[in-house]
């Protein structure tokens, strides 16, 4: 059985992964939106548009900086546990 506290409390960088993981489908989606028109011949979204697809790298960084900010405290809790 698992302890309240435990299911409550959020490990350091928990939040900066599933904010990264937010922004990155935000991308995604801007991404398929913008690239649609190409593959249809239709007239393609202003340039802004095309910005709003680099959502995603953002997002894998910010994921990417939680995931190190977790392991960071993870490696320190395992010192100190010593």
């Amino acid at each position: 059985m698992r302890d309240k506290t435990q299911t409550n409390s959020a490990a350091p960088g928990d939040r900066l992964v599933r904010a990264g993981a937010v922004v990155f489908f935000i991308g995604a989606l801007a991404t398929l939106v913008t690239v649609a028109p190409l593959l249809l011949g239709t007239t393609p979204f202003p340039t802004y548009m095309f910005g709003l697809s680099m959502l995603m790298a953002v997002g894998f960084l910010m994921a990417g900086a939680g995931m190190l900010r977790s392991v960071a405290a993870g490696r320190r809790q395992a010192r100190a546990g010593r």
